[in-house]
């Protein structure tokens, strides 16, 4: 095979814009959003990673849970039911939250999760709520990204203090600890060791609340390596409020350190406890004054980066929790240590423990949330909290159709669009593939040939129907070894079912489902020696999150087979033209050199078009980078420009009927453009969609909804048959009446039984559709919508709305009297004044098969 290198020094944005597409006039995308209806469709089963804990203690009934990306959740009963309050701000990524104890409804949170792991996002600040999270003020620190802690005075209401982490990727002065004596309207640094050292953790001394103890922690993440701890890592005090600070060392390792837990004990604040992260003698320590010496206890400290949150049972101090994989606890204080035998996700990052009874406690984990009522002898999942975390997303071709997605930590999952029992319940879902859920395909042709990987490119085959699993992954020959980033694509190309394309350092190609492999590539990357090295720090550790230099992108145009675009972590976009013969390099100039390349999409429309996405994140660049090209990447025009900064784009989709329509998936939301890129709309409170980061997104072939994998909020659909034919050619018309989906029914819904509240349930759409239409013009005439069967026999009338813009009237087939409606074709007419549009709708009478 050849390499060649195709520098493309020259835009032609200048003649793009002489394109109708730029110059054509696009209405408010708001007057066609209005009439859509984002669904959440879970699943809930596995939760998602928790930051943080906040309970009100004079009644525990009511607490807040911070999610690492999925934002703010509420409850009052328990538990037994949650609310979103924190869901459209400027940012969902959490990593503190603080609730008043003397007042439930005053609760401040801090954006950005703390945790310091390849896949956290970051924030915009600082916001507070006094109405119980109803409504938010942002009260500032936008560029601190990460924040770990926020503690209040507890007499001085205007007094808070904030811990910063700071960016995570790279070097920044917006960290360490502010205050402010203002309730947020001004903040002052009180203090702040170097750009590369932030503040991790934060207790206040209950009896005299200017005395502070913190923990500072240096550390570097990059794309390719992390490394914790540095001479900037210790533990600091104040007694008076942040004027002065003073270096806690006495007891303490000499050593280089890392990251550093505390925790007080509530009947004596001067016992403390710190899980101390250093190159010699890491582990649990303890003060008995406040911090001014310690003592060296026991070598426990399981990955301190991402855990490191020990507590002290605030009425027992010989009983010790040092959370982390597992959940480890001591009975001596902390001298030895026990693991504490648990069904329930492991991967503790936050802890409660109430201290009016302290066999009532609650751990935050990577699946959410768990209670127990007996001191850990058992417990319970709180399994109706919408916090998933899918990578990616796919759907089968059934009807109705599945959706099935790779969830941080939580393995691989499908769950049905609709359900029997006329609710989509937890109970619908189903796990079939373990580790960290990533990229999922489904055959196209048979629904029971599902594909999943796990992380490294850990990619199995399953049929889904018998449970019969085979592992695929390309083995290296002797003496080579494959790179497999943490997250590897692969597609089924979609020219054929039997035909998939993985990426590693090179791409792979399999014409048998994965039996066996070739090689259509040499090495696609840069192949940097420097990206390779093992991480550093005072843990190293080696899992794979941090394997570099591979293809982390792959689409095969569906007008041509064997046209393959790749994307690479390390800024290499591919092309090949001829299944993998031959390749070319194609450049961005005004792409920073190494970016990596989030997003390669070839067009559905056009056998030379294709969009790149690129995500500077990881090189602390946080501008958006979205680019067009329509003469097989030898030009370039750049779409993201309206997006701004932090809409770091993750994920793209093209209309599959409308050339025009197109949606970006960016770290803070989804948005849409109706002119092919040239202007965008957030999809966000206006339609009831989240603030959430959106990693994938497809369109349904057949039932026109948008599929939505959010990093946070799990998956969500969204119709967009209608965003599909309001082409510009029909905006133009006064009325345009869009062609409805098809409608179904099962047969017998069944209800279910007396379940409670506990159980979260997303209502059926079908059986039924929705009918759009849009208005160039509002209007005061009737509005009517009348469906009728072929020899025009009346199935009822429904009133419409005269809005401009897109309108929408849900139909529900029934036939006359009673009678059941016969599986056909249906006539739809639309009047509006005196004026008649009519088109069809296809009914269908289904019998639901357990498939």
């Amino acid at each position: 095979m050849r390499v060649s290198h195709v520098s493309q020094g020259v835009f032609l944005a200048a003649a793009l814009a002489l394109s109708a597409i730029a110059t054509a006039q696009v209405p408010d995308a708001n007057l066609l959003l209005q009439a859509l209806t984002p669904r959440s469709l879970g699943p809930v089963n596995m939760g998602g990673r928790v930051s943080e804990i906040a309970v009100y203690d004079k009644d525990p009934r009511i607490f807040y849970v911070a999610a690492a990306s999925g934002g703010l959740w509420k409850t009052t009963g328990g538990g037994v039911k949650f609310e979103p309050v924190f869901q459209y701000e400027s940012a969902s990524a959490l990593g503190a939250v603080t609730v008043d104890q003397d007042n439930p409804d005053r609760v401040w949170v801090g954006t950005g999760e703390q945790n310091s792991r390849n896949s956290s996002s970051w924030g915009a600040g600082v916001f507070k709520s006094e109405d119980g999270g109803k409504s938010w003020s942002f009260v500032g620190l936008e560029k601190t990204h990460h924040i770990s802690k926020i503690a209040f005075h507890p007499k001085d209401k205007n007094v808070v203090y904030v811990a910063a982490m700071g960016d995570l990727w790279g070097p920044s002065s917006e960290r360490g600890v502010f205050k402010t004596t203002d309730g947020g309207k001004t903040w002052n640094k009180i203090h702040y060791i170097n750009d590369m050292t932030g503040t991790i953790d934060m207790i206040m001394d209950p009896r005299n609340p200017d005395t502070l103890i913190i923990a500072q922690w240096q550390k570097k993440r990059t794309a390719y390596s992390f490394a914790s701890g540095g001479p900037g890592s210790g533990v600091y005090k104040t007694i008076d409020g942040g004027k002065t600070w003073k270096k806690l060392t006495k007891g303490l390792p000499s050593s280089e350190m890392g990251r550093v837990g505390l925790t007080q004990f509530r009947k004596n604040p001067n016992v403390l406890i710190a899980s101390v992260e250093s190159k010699e003698d890491r582990g649990i320590y303890k003060s008995t004054d406040l911090g001014e010496s310690w003592t060296f206890l026991n070598n426990l400290n399981p990955r301190p980066f991402y855990f490191s949150v020990p507590r002290i049972d605030p009425s027992d101090e010989s009983r010790v929790y040092v959370p982390g994989t597992n959940f480890h606890y001591s009975e001596d204080g902390g001298k030895s240590f026990k693991v504490m035998n648990i069904n329930i996700h492991v991967d503790y990052h936050a802890m409660w423990i109430n201290p009016n009874d302290n066999n009532h406690m609650m751990t935050g984990n990577d699946g959410g949330i768990a209670v127990t009522r007996d001191r850990g002898v058992t417990w319970e999942h709180l399994d109706n909290l919408v916090i998933g975390q899918p990578y990616a997303v796919a759907v089968d071709m059934r009807r109705p159709y599945w959706v099935y997605g790779g969830f941080q930590d939580n393995g691989t999952w499908g769950i049905p669009s609709q359900s029997e029992r006329g609710n989509v319940t937890m109970a619908d879902a189903r796990f079939f593939n373990g580790g960290d859920g990533f990229y999922v395909q489904v055959d196209p042709t048979d629904w029971r040939t599902v594909y999943a990987e796990s992380q490294g490119g850990a990619i199995a085959r399953h049929n889904m129907q018998t449970g019969e699993q085979r592992f695929i992954r390309p083995r290296a020959p002797q003496g080579e070894t494959y790179r497999f980033n943490w997250n590897t694509p692969f597609i089924i190309s979609p020219h054929n079912p039997q035909t998939l394309w993985l990426g590693g350092n090179k791409l792979f190609k399999s014409v048998n489902r994965g039996d066996t492999w070739t090689e259509a590539s040499p090495d696609l990357t840069t192949n940097d020696p420097e990206k390779l090295k093992p991480g550093g720090g005072v843990s190293p550790e080696s899992t794979g999150a941090e394997m570099h230099c591979t293809i982390i992108t792959i689409s095969e145009s569906p007008r041509k087979a064997d046209v393959v675009w790749v994307g690479t972590d390390d800024g290499n976009i591919q092309l090949t033209q001829d299944g993998g013969k031959n390749w070319e390099k194609i450049t961005i100039p005004d792409v920073p050199a190494g970016t990596w390349v989030s997003r390669v999409v070839a067009s559905n429309h056009s056998l030379n078009r294709a969009y790149v996405a690129f995500d500077g994140h990881r090189s602390a660049n946080f501008n958006s980078y979205l680019y067009m090209t329509d003469d097989m990447g030898k030009t370039w025009k750049k779409l993201s420009g309206s997006l701004g900064e932090n809409e770091v784009v993750y994920s793209v989709c093209e209309g599959r009927v409308n050339p025009d329509l197109l949606f970006a998936g960016t770290e803070m939301g989804l948005w849409v453009s109706l002119d092919r890129g040239s202007n965008w709309t957030k999809v966000n409170k206006q339609v009831g969609f989240p603030t959430v980061r959106v990693d994938d997104m497809l369109i349904h072939p057949t039932e026109a909804d948008l599929v939505i994998a959010t990093h946070g909020r799990s998956f969500w659909t969204i119709p967009v048959s209608a965003l599909e034919q309001i082409t510009r050619a029909n905006m133009e018309k006064e009325v345009f009446l869009c062609q409805p989906t098809d409608a179904y029914t099962f047969g017998k819904i069944f209800d279910g039984w007396f379940e409670g509240d506990r159980i979260l349930a997303t209502p059926n759409t079908q059986p039924g559709t929705t009918i759009y239409y849009y208005l160039k013009e509002s209007t005061e005439e009737k509005v009517e919508v009348n469906i009728k069967t072929a020899d025009g026999q009346s199935l009822g009338k429904l009133a419409g709305k005269g809005a401009k813009g897109l309108n929408s009237v849900f139909w529900r087939p029934r036939g006359n009297r009673g009678a059941t409606l016969a599986t056909g074709t249906y006539l739809v007419e639309l009047t509006v004044g005196e004026k008649t549009f009519a088109t069809t709708v296809r009914y269908e009478d289904l019998v639901a098969k357990p498939e």
